[in-house]
């Protein structure tokens, strides 16, 4: 979904007259195509309210255990959550539900939410969000609350996803990022859980790049999946880059909406993903994390497809998935 390269073809008898598609690289560099497919092989998806059809189509493309995150709405019920990371869970999949700290009216509502989830879905991973409640619904008001809480470590909550801003937030300086990552790390550690981290997405891999070596460099070795749109209309992905506040990534995409190519119809993640499995070897343990604006079904299918190596590299930065 981010930009292609300028076409580059082999002169011939026919280029004066007939345009031609971008350039495919010749089977002889396979090499970076299984490094590709190898990045892809432990994404994991968003989902929020998946139909079994959906989630018939996630089972067929996506390998079992595959981790699939559950959206916490503001305006819907937590029972709604618990029931979809239940169906996901019947089906051999690793359910991992946002926790919104401010939607919760105190600590029995959250204790009785996180002794469901574990009984009735196996939930075992949490990504613990403040949310997006202006007014909180009780006395939780950010993420690290509900960590040093205790409540999750008691129910049997064995490790938290925190969130990582890799383009920086709409409403909140880089600085004061930086520190409530660092004390969600500490305060996780003391308590003793796992953590790892899962950036918003983009559409570009340089910020992208740069945000994980800054954490490196600071110490920082949690695991982190790295946010990606996954397939869906330039106006959809628009949209949603508007609403989170990546406008970095979404001017390049705009600059380069028309150059749309794949044969899923919509435009992809391939340049981004091509850029993070190249650079992957000095990032210590990521992975690539599908938002899935254009439906789950789509990207999960898109996913497999790149997995299994269903690919032909550009000339220039990205790849498209090929028919079966």
């Amino acid at each position: 979904m981010t930009p292609l390269g300028p076409a580059n073809s082999m002169p011939n008898a026919m280029s004066n007259s007939m345009p031609s598609a971008p350039p495919l690289v010749p089977p002889a560099e396979p090499l970076e195509a299984a490094r590709i497919a190898d990045f892809m092989r432990s994404a994991s998806f968003e989902a929020t309210r998946p139909s079994d059809a959906e989630l018939d189509a996630l089972a067929a493309a996506a390998p079992p255990g595959s981790r699939i995150y559950v959206s916490a709405i503001p305006s819907r019920p937590a029972e709604e959550q618990i029931a979809v990371a239940r169906r996901l869970h019947l089906r051999g999949f690793e359910p991992v539900p946002h926790l919104a700290a401010r939607n919760f009216a105190g600590t029995t509502a959250l204790d009785d939410y996180l002794a469901r989830l574990v009984a009735e879905a196996g939930v075992t991973r949490l990504l613990v969000i403040g949310g997006d409640r202006d007014t909180p619904e009780g006395d939780f008001h950010h993420a690290i609350e509900v960590i040093e809480s205790g409540l999750p470590q008691s129910r049997g909550i064995r490790e938290i996803g925190i969130a990582g801003f890799p383009e920086g937030h709409p409403r909140v300086a880089q600085a004061e990022l930086d520190r409530a990552l660092a004390a969600k790390i500490e305060a996780a550690a003391a308590t003793g859980l796992g953590v790892h981290i899962v950036t918003q997405f983009a559409f570009s891999a340089a910020p992208v790049l740069e945000f994980i070596r800054r954490l490196r460099d600071d110490g920082c070795e949690q695991p982190i999946r790295i946010g990606l749109a996954g397939p869906a209309s330039v106006a959809t992905l628009m949209r949603f880059a508007a609403i989170c506040g990546v406008a970095v990534s979404a001017r390049a995409l705009a600059r380069n909406a028309g150059l749309v190519k794949h044969l899923f119809g919509a435009n992809a993640p391939d340049a981004i993903i091509r850029a993070l499995a190249a650079a992957r070897a000095g990032l210590g343990d990521v992975a690539p994390h599908f938002f899935t604006f254009g439906g789950l079904a789509k990207t999960a299918r898109w996913a497999a497809a790149v997995t299994a190596g269903r690919i032909a590299l550009d000339r220039a930065d990205g790849f498209r998935v090929e028919p079966p």
